[in-house]
C-alpha cells in the first residue's frame, strides 16, 4: 500500500532544503507502506524546480515533480497533485512545512481506523497581527455564510482516502478554494488540532491582493451572499425611493410647496448610482466565472512530469 502526499511549490526554494528531508524521514515511521511524495511546481521563477530535480534524481520510485507551466495557483496546483498521486491515502502539507508534517503518522493511523478525511485543525497560529486579522476574516466569512462547523482558524494540512481523491478528481471547478471544495464534499472529518508555526525562510506569496481574490471566490462559488445581497439593495432602495415620493407628493398636497434641498436629491442620486454600480459589478463577476466555466478550459496545463 502507498501514502502520497502532495506538496504544492511556489518560490519556496529557500524551503526546500529542509522540507525535502523532513517529508523523505516519515518514510521509516511508516514501515508498512511505501511513501510517495508529489512535489507540484506551480510556475516557479526561482531555483525550486532545480532542487526538486535533483531530489528525483537521488531518490526515484519516492519522490515525483509535476511541473505546470506557469503559476495557475495553489487550488489547481493542488488539482494537479491529486490527478497524480497514486496513494491509496493522499495527505496535502504546503512546501514551507508552518504544519508539523510527522503528523501525517498520526493521520495514517486514524486512516486505518476508517476515516476518509483527517484534518489537521488549526488550534493557533503564530503569525502577525496584521495577518491573523485579515485570516480570521475570511474565515469567519465561511462559517457564517457556508459552512458553520469549519474550522475557526481554518485548515490546509489534511490526508484524503482514494475514494475522496476521486471525487476531487471529478470536480474541475476554477475560481475555487480547493480545501472549502473537500469540506463542501461531506465527509465527517477526523480533526486533529495543530499548531500553526511562523515561516522561518522565504516569503509568503499571499500578499493582500491574492487574499481578496481567494475571499471573493469563496465567497461566489460556496455562497449566494453576493446574489442575496443584490435582492436586499433593490428591496431596500425600492422601499427608499417609495418613501421619499411620498414624502415629496405630501410637501406638495399640503404645503403646496416642492420639498427644498436640491442637494439631497443630488446626494439620493449619486448614492443610487454607486450602489446599482456595485451590484452590476457582482453580478459582472458571476457572468465572468459562468463564462470561464462555459469554456471548458482546464485548470492547469502540465509541462512535463519527473519520476
Amino acid at each position: 500500500m502507498t501514502v502520497s502526499i502532495v506538496v504544492p511549490v511556489y518560490q519556496n526554494e529557500p524551503n526546500l532544503r529542509t522540507t525535502i528531508p523532513r517529508l523523505l524521514a516519515l518514510a521509516p515511521r511508516l514501515p508498512k507502506y511505501r511513501l510517495e511524495i508529489v512535489f507540484v511546481d506551480d510556475g516557479s521563477r526561482d531555483g525550486s524546480f532545480e532542487l526538486l530535480r535533483e531530489a528525483v534524481e537521488q531518490h526515484r520510485g519516492t519522490i515525483k515533480v509535476v511541473k505546470l507551466s506557469r503559476n495557475f495557483g495553489q487550488t489547481p496546483a493542488i488539482q494537479a497533485g491529486l490527478r497524480h498521486a497514486s496513494g491509496d491515502c493522499v495527505g496535502i502539507i504546503s512546501a514551507d512545512l508552518q504544519e508539523p508534517c510527522e503528523l501525517f503518522v498520526d493521520m495514517v493511523a486514524a486512516w486505518e481506523r476508517g476515516a476518509r478525511f483527517v484534518m489537521g485543525e488549526r488550534a493557533t497560529r503564530a503569525e502577525g497581527t496584521w495577518h491573523r486579522g485579515l485570516s480570521s476574516i475570511y474565515w469567519r466569512l465561511i462559517r457564517r455564510y457556508a459552512f458553520p462547523e469549519f474550522p475557526p482558524l481554518g485548515y490546509d494540512f489534511c490526508l484524503l482516502d482514494r475514494q475522496v481523491v476521486e471525487d476531487v478528481n471529478r470536480i474541475n471547478e476554477k475560481n475555487s478554494s480547493i480545501f472549502v471544495l473537500i469540506y463542501w464534499l461531506g465527509y465527517a472529518p477526523v480533526r486533529l488540532p495543530i499548531p500553526r508555526a511562523v515561516r522561518t525562510q522565504g516569503r509568503s506569496q499571499w500578499g493582500l491582493r491574492a487574499k481578496i481574490g481567494f475571499t471573493v471566490d469563496t465567497l461566489i462559488g460556496f455562497t449566494y451572499l453576493p446574489a442575496r445581497f443584490i435582492t436586499v439593495m433593490g428591496f431596500a432602495l425600492a422601499a427608499l425611493s417609495l418613501s421619499y415620493l411620498a414624502f415629496a407628493l405630501g410637501s406638495w398636497y399640503w404645503l403646496r410647496a416642492a420639498p427644498p434641498g436640491w442637494m439631497t436629491q443630488v446626494a439620493l442620486l449619486t448614492l443610487l448610482g454607486a450602489l446599482l454600480s456595485f451590484g452590476l459589478g457582482i453580478v459582472a463577476e458571476y457572468l465572468l466565472r459562468i463564462l470561464d466555466e462555459s469554456r471548458r478550459r482546464p485548470p492547469y496545463v502540465t509541462d512535463r512530469i519527473l519520476e
